[in-house]
């Protein structure tokens, strides 16, 4: 039963959502959000899970895809990361929206434009495969298909990030974003974002239903939740 400080999980509208939304509105949002999830937790969460696979692989050369890779924040900071434990990370990012794709691959790292449902890469093409926040925005088989490719495309592990739904978290965003001097189309979507987050649970149902696997799931600091499985026996 959900606790009284948990609202009950809505669909609502993201402007973002549009692909006829204005193209350089569209990079002053997402913007936003790459400094909310630095200052928020959102970069951290999906960092933690990385590091720890990290650190338990000899490997000290590996390759990263982000799906959904926004500005391009989380293969940043993850290749730092990893080069501060002596590994070479080689990072590349999937973008639906052609004008974030061009944003990102500033960043000395190739970025596809394609559908996350529709990787165009091989089976196993990467040894990590993260995908922050990205998930909320698809409802039924679309949520499904996105975490089968995933899984599809990953040999080591893949890290899917989420929004842990809270009034605690919506009302946060909200008041954050007004110091932070945050667009209100960012206000907004960042709002929807919460109220289209998962549980615990709600997010091990759904990996287990599209990939048959156990995924190893943990709240996180920021409102954020976590799930991370190896995608096939033999890593």
């Amino acid at each position: 039963m959900e606790s009284p400080l948990t609202p009950r999980r809505r669909r609502g509208v993201e402007l973002l959502d549009d692909p006829a939304f204005d193209a350089g509105l569209r990079l002053r949002s997402l913007a936003d959000v790459g400094r909310a999830n630095a200052l928020f937790g959102g970069t951290r969460a999906v960092l933690a899970e990385l590091d720890i696979a990290l650190a338990s692989s000899p490997a000290r050369s590996a390759t990263l895809l982000d799906v959904g890779t926004g500005l391009g924040d989380i293969p940043r900071r993850a290749v730092k990361m990893a080069r501060g434990r002596g590994v070479t990370l080689h990072a590349a990012g999937v973008e639906l929206a052609e004008a974030l794709a061009r944003g990102a691959r500033g960043f000395d790292f190739p970025v596809a434009c394609a559908d996350a449902r529709a990787l165009p890469f091989a089976s196993g093409s990467f040894d990590y495969v993260t995908c922050s926040q990205l998930l909320h925005h698809f409802e039924g088989e679309p949520a499904l298909a996105l975490l089968r490719e995933l899984h599809r495309v990953a040999r080591r592990l893949v890290i899917v990030s989420e929004l842990r739904r809270s009034w605690f978290a919506a009302a946060g965003i909200w008041l954050a974003s007004y110091p932070l001097r945050f667009h209100p189309v960012s206000r907004h979507d960042g709002v929807v974002s919460v109220f289209r987050g998962f549980r615990r649970g709600e997010l091990r149902d759904l990996v287990r239903a599209a990939v048959a696997r156990d995924a190893e799931v943990r709240d996180r600091f920021g409102f954020r939740t976590t799930a991370a499985w190896i995608p096939s026996e033999a890593v």
